[in-house]
């Protein structure tokens, strides 16, 4: 299943990254490591977004019928019915924010400051979306 094979592949991407979430965990990163910082964020909301576009093509969703496309993909699985608590929304939404922040612009603006809280939170919200996804998916 293309779903499991998303998941597998963020769980990869979560283990990798931990030698370089506790290394951020005691110091602010360099120039290099912010710049894998984000390029493990926009992957890892890429992963998401990705088994999101899986569900929404079974249910029948046209998620690229507008140019709002990605923000109408998360308003559309927070409506399924007992898919996604309410209190991920947020945090869901400001790892999109991150990743279209990414693809426009030059590595060397990335804040740490505007971004720790989604790297270093990374493990703990995955586990949070991946519980929710498995549910939904043995239904």
């Amino acid at each position: 299943m293309k779903i499991d094979y998303e998941i597998s592949q963020i769980d990869e991407l979560i283990d990798k990254s931990k030698v370089l979430i506790s290394l951020c965990k005691e110091k602010e990163p360099d120039f290099v490591e912010i710049i894998a910082v984000g390029g493990i964020l926009h992957s890892f909301y890429n992963g998401i977004e990705n088994i999101f576009v899986l569900i929404g093509k079974i249910l029948g969703f046209d998620f690229k019928s507008s140019p709002q496309w990605h923000r109408n993909l998360v308003d559309f699985m927070f409506s399924q019915s007992n898919f996604l608590p309410s209190d991920l929304r947020l945090l869901l939404t400001e790892y999109m924010g991150f990743r279209h922040f990414y693809r426009h612009t030059y590595g060397f603006t990335i804040k740490w400051e505007k971004c720790s809280h989604l790297f270093l939170g990374l493990h703990d919200f995955w586990q949070s979306i991946r519980t929710s996804i498995k549910r939904y998916c043995e239904k």
